[in-house]
């Protein structure tokens, strides 16, 4: 029976965590899988009271789970960085979650603020670097609070990982080819034979060391991939493509900053925030990976019930993906796909009126819970 180790977290997460579960307790059910929840009180509160962020002791106890489902983490009453760093950048490290992975999919009946653009466009997924770049840490201050203040961060970028996050990439375009050859495919990779793309985003005319390697790395690991169409964007003219054709992106690969950037435009692309999901990856499965709504804590609507779950919901549809519990993640996307389609109910980030708790049950009712 696999374990998994549930942090609600802070503001709205464990409003839509709520929901989340009561959708994986209905596919748990009908697929007889069979899962053991294990909370843990991590977050903003537990700190306030104790001035602990995350414990030595709980760090193992999460370490031995086979899954992560994180809600939110973040709070005003709690300087920023604290629990950003100390809980969610902690668990990526350490539990080698060198991967972040953000579908950006529209679904049938919700809006996207792009002209003349549906859910045909609009269908990628991104491939965020997650435990290099600028989030290592490296760096630090000079006469730090004096007009002659020095603050350096520095960029660290390892063959080693440049190269498992591409891997992983050509994969992935690799397995959502064999499902369907990608439709953005110009006529000319058509005839080349190519069945899907991978896109690398960097910034190689300015950051010429770091992502020097990576291009390099790109070139090297797409020998390796023939049937696999390759690109190189910078990522200013990709943020420009994002909007004015996001059809031309199957997968895409980047660092883990400028993947911070994309996957939040990305986002509005499909509807904004509170229907974007995301996994935190380990692909050796040496440790477990972590899946959460992109949608921070939300402290403006916290405790008010109408924060959108979707996010939340598709995340356990990744969950179930990484369980290897294929029918049960297409049966939850499903039954969100059938609830946006219908236009209601919806929670006001999506223009309508309903509560956090109605659009769960709406999409445990389309489960046929």
């Amino acid at each position: 029976m696999p374990t998994l180790g549930v942090i609600a977290g802070d503001g709205v997460g464990p409003e839509v965590i709520a929901q989340a579960l009561a959708v994986l307790d209905v596919v748990e059910r009908r697929e007889g899988m069979g899962v053991e929840l294990v909370p843990f009180d991590l977050g903003a509160d537990r700190y306030l009271k104790t001035g602990e962020v995350l414990p030595a002791d709980e760090l193992a106890r999460l370490k031995r789970c086979d899954a992560l489902l994180l809600g939110a983490v973040g709070d005003p009453r709690v300087p920023p960085g604290v629990l950003e760093q100390g809980l969610l950048l902690k668990l990526r490290f350490a539990f080698h979650q060198y991967i972040n992975l953000r579908p950006i999919k529209l679904y049938p009946g919700v809006d996207t603020p792009i002209k003349g653009k549906g859910p045909a466009e609009i269908d990628m997924v991104v491939v965020r670097e997650n435990n290099e770049d600028l989030y290592v840490g490296a760096g630090g201050h000079t006469y730090k609070g004096t007009a002659a203040e020095v603050a350096i961060q520095t960029s660290i970028n390892t063959r080693a990982g440049v190269e498992r996050c591409l891997r992983f990439a050509f994969e992935l375009a690799r397995e959502r080819a064999a499902k369907r050859p990608f439709p953005g495919l110009t006529a000319a990779e058509r005839d080349a034979g190519k069945v899907g793309k991978v896109t690398m985003v960097a910034k190689t005319n300015v950051l010429t060391y770091a992502h020097d390697l990576w291009m390099r790395a790109f070139t090297e690991v797409a020998g390796d991939y023939a049937e696999v169409a390759t690109e190189y964007q910078h990522v200013d003219a990709c943020c420009m493509r994002f909007v004015i054709s996001p059809e031309r992106f199957d997968v895409v690969a980047t660092t883990n900053m400028f993947g911070d950037i994309l996957t939040d435009l990305g986002a509005v692309l499909q509807g904004g925030m509170g229907v974007a999901a995301s996994g935190n990856l380990n692909p050796d499965r040496s440790a477990p990976s972590m899946f959460e709504p992109v949608h921070g804590s939300a402290p403006d609507i916290a405790g008010k019930g109408i924060a959108n779950p979707i996010a939340a919901i598709l995340s356990v549809a990744m969950l179930l993906d990484h369980l290897k519990v294929p029918r049960g993640a297409q049966a939850v996307r499903g039954a969100v796909a059938k609830v946006l389609a219908a236009g209601s109910p919806r929670t006001p980030d999506l223009g309508g009126r309903a509560t956090t708790a109605e659009v769960g049950l709406a999409v445990l009712d389309a489960l046929g819970a």
